[in-house]
């Protein structure tokens, strides 16, 4: 009875992770930009909340992973701050839940903004 119990838990346990992390994405920058600071908030929101880059600085052409685990707003707006000249592009209506891998791109001359997703 005790091994069924401890097993129950961590299978329980075990769902509760795997559902954890399902908007989790990963960040590709192709912008052609150095990137300092990422910021994201649901579609509709004024509020961006925190820096989601922290210390760290996503460079042209890397990626990085970030966790986001807000499945009942699945639909986020994504605004990064250039390193260069402290300019902020927003990628809009974003579907965390549906994408793992998000590529961004800039135009700097047109200000033309385009994302890709898998």
């Amino acid at each position: 009875m005790k091994k069924q119990f401890l097993f129950a838990l961590a299978a329980s346990a075990l769902a509760v992770a795997a559902h954890a992390g399902d908007a989790d994405f990963t960040l590709v920058n192709r912008t052609g930009y150095d990137i300092r600071e990422v910021y994201i908030s649901p579609t509709k929101s004024n509020n961006w909340g925190r820096d989601r880059m922290g210390d760290g600085m996503l460079e042209n052409g890397k990626s990085k992973r970030f966790a986001f685990s807000d499945k009942a707003a699945c639909k986020q707006d994504i605004q990064v701050v250039f390193d260069d000249d402290n300019s902020k592009v927003t990628w809009e209506n974003v579907d965390l839940c549906e994408l793992d891998k998000i590529t961004i791109r800039y135009n700097r001359s047109t200000r033309e903004v385009s994302a890709s997703g898998e």
